[in-house]
């Protein structure tokens, strides 16, 4: 049994990373104190142009967190009172929340069971379910890349072409995954990313960016990013916002960019490890086919409610940290129960019941991984 001596295992380790950007960051934080432009600076430009190119996407416009990007694109197309917008029921507020802001209604639509993602079947079901009642209008399919793995986007586009809906990605824990060879930013006629710390590219602070090939979208995204502005700060085309992306942040995630890939090919090595090692305990997360995950989150499944208690009491008592994403679904949430129209979403309500996240960061060391694995199989 591994010693509860043992230096703890977090679940996540910012510090660590941290001393292996330390020269790099320095440089870049510094930069930014010395032209004092720490708001829209040149490091915002620079860092829109690496995502973009990272992403093979036309354009990259960075905004203050990865919620603003949703309400931004929601607001471009337009997107309030008496809209439904669809969404999987097993993902974070964030999601949700926008389209009730802008007046809109969020529907819930369940997940599959193995690799968590929006199931398509559901999703079709949900879209006919809401036309027959008539109260709203189908107007936004809100794909979210789940965890690190691309959601299944063929049958997602196709099915927006067959409703004439508009479709967007959420793709705030997966930036860096791949689908069919190609990196994710592209699946939609938007793609929303997040930078917050925990994610697999984070900032040390909230940061977003919108991931788009279509121009006119762009330049409709930069005025609603700085207050609805035209061409100069004092000319206001429309009603924006306020969520511009901070210059020290964009500083810090240029130089987590540079060791990016690197991290992603060490949380690979990290999932394929915790794949052999726990099955005799849990059940290891589906991969999506032909994709590459980001593995933002590592997340396995006990037998209920009871197992995963007394598997994360487990793990604590040997010095290992476990989450759990997410305790409870979105359509059963006190903020959002409202405005659900009562389907039951029997996936997602059982996965919330079962559903552990073990410890998966760049800086864990083999050794580390060993610790994790024998805390879960209670070696």
């Amino acid at each position: 049994m591994t010693s509860t001596a043992e230096k703890p295992i977090g679940f996540l380790d910012l510090a660590r990373q941290q001393e292996e950007i330390g020269p790099n960051l320095r440089t870049r934080i510094d930069a930014v104190m010395k032209h004092c432009r720490f708001v829209m600076g040149p490091e915002v430009t620079e860092l829109e142009a690496r995502l973009a190119a990272y992403a093979g996407a036309a354009a990259c416009v960075g905004v203050s967190s990865g919620t603003d990007a949703i309400q931004i694109v929601l607001m471009a197309e337009g997107v309030g009172a008496g809209d439904a917008v669809f969404l999987p029921a097993f993902t974070y507020t964030a999601t949700a929340e926008v389209p009730l802001v802008l007046g809109a209604t969020p529907v819930f639509v369940d997940v599959d069971p193995h690799t968590f993602q929006i199931d398509p079947a559901s999703l079709r079901a949900r879209i006919a379910h809401v036309r027959a009642q008539g109260k709203l209008r189908p107007r936004a399919i809100i794909g979210v890349d789940l965890f690190g793995q691309p959601a299944p986007w063929p049958e997602l586009r196709a099915i927006a072409t067959a409703e004439d809906m508009f479709l967007m990605a959420d793709c705030a824990q997966s930036f860096g995954a791949s689908l069919s060879g190609r990196k994710l930013g592209r699946e939609a006629a938007a793609t929303t990313l997040s930078f917050f710390p925990s994610k697999p590219l984070g900032a040390y602070g909230d940061a977003g960016a919108i991931l788009t090939d279509d121009p006119e979208r762009a330049e409709l995204y930069r005025s609603l990013r700085s207050h609805g502005e035209g061409k100069t700060r004092y000319e206001v085309l429309r009603t924006g916002m306020n969520a511009r992306l901070d210059t020290l942040q964009a500083a810090v995630l240029l130089a987590k960019m540079d060791i990016f890939d690197h991290d992603l090919k060490r949380r690979g090595e990290i999932a394929r490890a915790y794949d052999a090692g726990v099955a005799q305990r849990v059940v290891p997360p589906a991969r999506v086919p032909d994709s590459e995950s980001a593995w933002a989150i590592y997340s396995v499944l006990a037998r209920d409610t009871q197992d995963r208690a007394a598997l994360q009491e487990q793990m604590k008592a040997r010095n290992v940290a476990s989450a759990v994403y997410y305790p409870m679904p979105l359509h059963l949430q006190p903020a959002y129960r409202p405005h659900h129209d009562g389907v039951s979403l029997p996936v997602s309500e059982d996965l919330s019941h079962r559903i552990l996240a073990l410890p998966l960061h760049s800086v864990l060391t083999d050794h580390d991984v060993a610790r994790v694995v024998a805390a879960v199989c209670g070696a």
